[in-house]
């Protein structure tokens, strides 16, 4: 009696597993990659439309403590303040984990950006871990948008 149970449990778990993986992980390893690579450059370039592009309309961020942003539109204002004030440069993109389920994803990175002010001053590090939730989103460039990120930065001196 047990062992029919047991061979039904398995048989649950294992379709259940597979349920939940991506049916082409290769493809959208790659698709998600080139999503980080075109939001790094269009941050180089200054370029708040391409930004938005890889965001979802519904996204939200948590940047640091007392800084969280509801929605695209609150996402394109901060972006065009940033930009009319600093020069942003990501230096370091290392992935520590990136586990894709069907039609979401989760990224963790350790990231540095430099910053310079333009209108004079000493550049600035900011150097962090970022956690991402990513979906699919047909109208986006590479078919992924960013849903959720929340930032931890790095303690000072790390």
């Amino acid at each position: 009696m047990l062992r029919p149970f047991l061979v039904l449990l398995l048989a649950i778990s294992l379709s259940t597993a597979a349920a939940g993986q991506s049916a082409d992980p290769k493809g959208d390893k790659a698709a998600i990659d080139k999503t980080s690579e075109a939001v790094r450059a269009a941050f180089a370039r200054g370029d708040v439309p391409a930004i938005l592009s890889y965001h979802h309309p519904d996204v939200t961020k948590a940047l640091a403590y007392d800084k969280y942003l509801v929605g695209r539109g609150a996402l394109e204002a901060d972006l065009r303040s940033t930009f009319e004030n600093y020069t942003l440069e990501f230096l370091q993109n290392d992935v520590e984990l990136l586990s894709i389920h069907g039609d979401i994803a989760t990224e963790q990175i350790l990231f540095s950006v430099k910053g310079t002010p333009k209108r004079g001053g000493a550049p600035f590090l900011f150097k962090g871990r970022t956690m991402l939730i990513l979906v699919r989103y047909d109208k986006s460039p590479t078919g992924w948008v960013t849903l959720r990120e929340i930032v931890q930065p790095a303690p000072e001196g790390k």
